[in-house]
């Protein structure tokens, strides 16, 4: 069931909704967050930053999110998951550290050099392209509560887990579709192309 023609159309959609919220900055969670973030940024004229984290994905499953790490290297997990495979997290050190690495190059290379926007005591517009698991989004909802920001969720598309995972620690949230039957996010999207390192850096610029 395609709903959105591509990740632009479904910003502009979110805009609609979000119009009389006030907000301090948008942030996307790259890469294809970012493209739904700079058009909100860019139609409600709000400044535009990224919070990047990482999925940790299953031994030998890497498409099966088993948690998600921030920025400060804290780690969200999915403890049913993790029990119904019979995984400690203590077993995923390695992963974490590789994925740790990896989430510190893009940040880096998405800001070139420019620092972080000040999130403490503001109001932000947290998106991405949908959620499926939730994991990565959970990873980015508990670090801007660490750092002190309120938190304003707008999603395209979302499963109801997903959603379940993520909306009591946020203040409020945006959905515009919940499936009832869902696989991938990609299933909603008529275009739906892997976004490059350097698209994320010319919306960011």
């Amino acid at each position: 069931m395609k709903i959105f023609k591509d990740r632009q159309s479904a910003g502009k959609l979110l805009v609609e909704r979000l119009k009389n919220i006030k907000a301090d900055l948008v942030l996307g969670i790259p890469r294809g967050g970012v493209v739904v973030a700079a058009k909100i940024a860019n139609e409600l004229n709000l400044p535009l930053d990224i919070v990047v984290t990482r999925k940790i994905g299953a031994p030998g499953q890497e498409e099966l999110a088993l948690g998600a790490v921030d920025p400060d290297g804290e780690v969200v997990w999915d403890q049913e998951l993790l029990d119904e495979l019979k995984i400690k997290p203590e077993d995923l050190k390695q992963k974490i550290g590789t994925e740790i690495k990896e989430l510190k190059r893009r940040e880096k290379l998405y800001r070139q050099g420019r620092p972080s926007l000040d999130i403490s005591g503001k109001t932000v517009i947290l998106t991405d392209d949908g959620m499926a698991t939730g994991s990565t989004t959970l990873a980015a909802v508990k670090y801007l509560k660490r750092h002190g920001a309120k938190i304003i969720l707008a999603i395209p598309v979302t499963s109801s887990d997903a959603l379940r995972k993520v909306e009591e620690d946020v203040e409020d949230s945006i959905i515009l579709e919940i499936p009832e039957y869902f696989q991938a996010v990609g299933q909603f999207y008529h275009e739906f192309e892997a976004v490059s390192d350097e698209e994320v850096i010319q919306l960011l610029t």
